[in-house]
């Protein structure tokens, strides 16, 4: 009878630390997703590619002022050759609940100089999909400039 309970609570126990570290392994993977989905909205910004950077920015699809925007901000940052970021901020570092926050993001395409942007980023937490979901990118900002 003994011997039971004690299987019980050590099964108890596995089960517990594997679901918490389940949960948290995808939490932590959030930013890494994060990253590419933002290598891939600048790599269509330095192709000149409006319509990839409205399909990564869902909701600006929806507003026609955002989609010229996007047009003309696009049609600015086209660059030359392979796009290299240079630093990327997330805009959270582990969500563990729906979020919403802004990365940085400091990149170059070729041989030009670095452009720095801020992107607005929906993550959601690991028990509700730990989806990542980008909402916006801002005009090239300052070198030296935060974002908020």
């Amino acid at each position: 009878m003994r011997r039971a309970r004690v299987y019980i609570a050590i099964g108890f126990a596995a089960f517990l630390f594997l679901g918490l570290s389940g949960l948290l392994a995808r939490a932590l993977t959030g930013s890494g997703t994060e990253r590419s989905q933002v290598l891939e909205l600048v790599r269509a910004q330095a192709r000149g590619d409006a319509d990839a950077v409205l399909e990564a920015l869902p909701e600006c699809r929806e507003q026609p002022a955002c989609v010229m925007l996007m047009r003309d901000r696009t049609a600015e940052l086209r660059h030359d050759g392979p796009v290299e970021i240079l630093t990327y901020d997330p805009s959270v570092r582990v969500a563990l609940t729906n979020r919403t926050g802004v990365g940085r993001v400091a990149w170059r395409a070729g041989d030009s100089g670095p452009v720095v942007q801020c992107v607005r980023v929906r993550r959601e937490g690991p028990l509700t999909g730990a989806g990542v979901e980008l909402v916006a990118i801002s005009a090239p900002i300052g070198s030296e400039e935060g974002c908020t």
